[in-house]
């Protein structure tokens, strides 16, 4: 009884994690993908997909350690890039990637150097961007 009532912090020991029973997700074997770019302003966000949409690997320059203004630099993109390309190459055994690049950020360029640095064949290279149909109505002239 004396030693679940010690106070001394080096003697607990915790229970491990009892893990949810169900189907275990299998690691595939994926040649071919899409690494979708997201260049934001402020960030730059990598997740490669394969050919049919399933999340295989994702990473952001705050996954990184970035923070603040240095997630938005061109660097960053780039070890994000790289980052999540490994990872799927390693773990799922890609070669082949579309790329799909969205946003204006100052990550895109590099980020694509980042996926070609990662040893990953790139096929097609896609410019997704919404552009605005006229988009919003503009503030009212400014009276001085």
């Amino acid at each position: 009884m004396s030693d679940i009532m010690d106070d001394d912090i080096a003697n607990v020991v915790l229970a491990p994690v009892k893990r949810k029973k169900g189907a275990k997700n299998k690691i595939i074997n994926v040649s071919r993908g899409v690494v979708h770019v997201h260049a934001t302003f402020n960030n730059t966000k990598v997740c490669v997909t394969d050919m049919n949409g399933n999340v295989l690997t994702w990473s952001s320059a705050g996954k990184q350690g970035f923070k603040g203004s240095r997630k938005s630099t061109a660097y960053a993109a780039q070890v994000v890039a790289v980052e999540a390309c490994k990872r799927a190459m390693t773990t799922y055994g890609l070669r082949d990637v579309e790329v799909e690049i969205k946003g204006p950020g100052a990550g895109r360029e590099s980020a694509v150097r980042g996926v070609v640095a990662s040893g990953l064949e790139i096929g097609a290279l896609r410019d997704m961007t919404p552009v605005p149909h006229n988009g919003c109505r503009p503030p009212k002239r400014r009276r001085v």
